[in-house]
């Protein structure tokens, strides 16, 4: 074999030199780290639930950084960045689903864009359009498969979600689990047997619910 082979990238220690960088106040290193992550955890939002648009996307993620650079100092890297980020927009986005909510059923309800939010309005998201009931439809949908998501542990639904929100593949969830590919493939296998048999019990029996 040839001794002039690359090295093989660790993203993971790419992140932790960057992280580190952050810390210190590195402005550079704090824009590389948005441009990075932030399409990452703009599609990661826009697919928890089918009623939030492309808006309410741009405000949930900013308020995931806002708590990022907030909080950096907390992270201890026991997960990769990654799950940690996805964990706080979970939270974000049912903070602001729940909020969204309660203004509806108050009264009036003022939506607006933080500064700098137009800056990613170019981020390829999937268009929803569809008519009135078909929105309602996908909406309880949605509603339902998160209450689902909700009542399974915690490594069952971080695997679930690195996969199908965050669109990950086997090898990089692996490697954002720091678990052997093989381990991935079979937690997932295991994960969604329980998200069915809780599915069961909370979707209406004339909605047929598989992943």
């Amino acid at each position: 074999m040839s001794g002039n082979r690359a090295p093989i990238s660790n993203p993971g220690k790419a992140d932790a030199e960057l992280i580190e960088r952050c810390r210190k106040g590195d402005g550079d290193a704090w824009d590389a780290l948005f441009d990075k992550y932030y399409p990452v955890a703009a599609r990661f939002v826009f697919q928890l639930s089918a009623d939030f648009c492309h808006e309410d996307t741009e405000e949930i993620c900013q308020e995931t950084f806002l708590a990022v650079v907030r909080n950096l100092g907390s992270f201890q890297g026991k997960s990769s960045f990654q799950t940690w980020l996805l964990r706080i927009a979970a939270n974000k986005a049912m903070d602001f689903r729940g909020k969204s909510r309660a203004e509806k059923r108050g009264g009036s309800f003022l939506h607006f864009s933080l500064d700098g939010a137009d800056e990613h309005e170019q981020i390829d998201l999937p268009s929803r359009e569809s008519g009135p009931d078909a929105s309602l439809a996908n909406a309880e949908t949605g509603r339902l498969v998160r209450q689902c998501l909700d009542q399974l542990r915690d490594d069952c639904r971080e695997v679930i979600e690195l996969r199908y929100y965050g669109d990950l593949s086997y090898a990089e969830i692996a490697d954002e689990l720091q678990l052997n590919p093989k381990t991935v493939s079979s937690r997932l296998s295991k994960c969604l047997d329980r998200l069915n048999a809780i599915a069961r019990k909370i979707f209406p029996p004339e909605h047929s619910f598989v992943v």
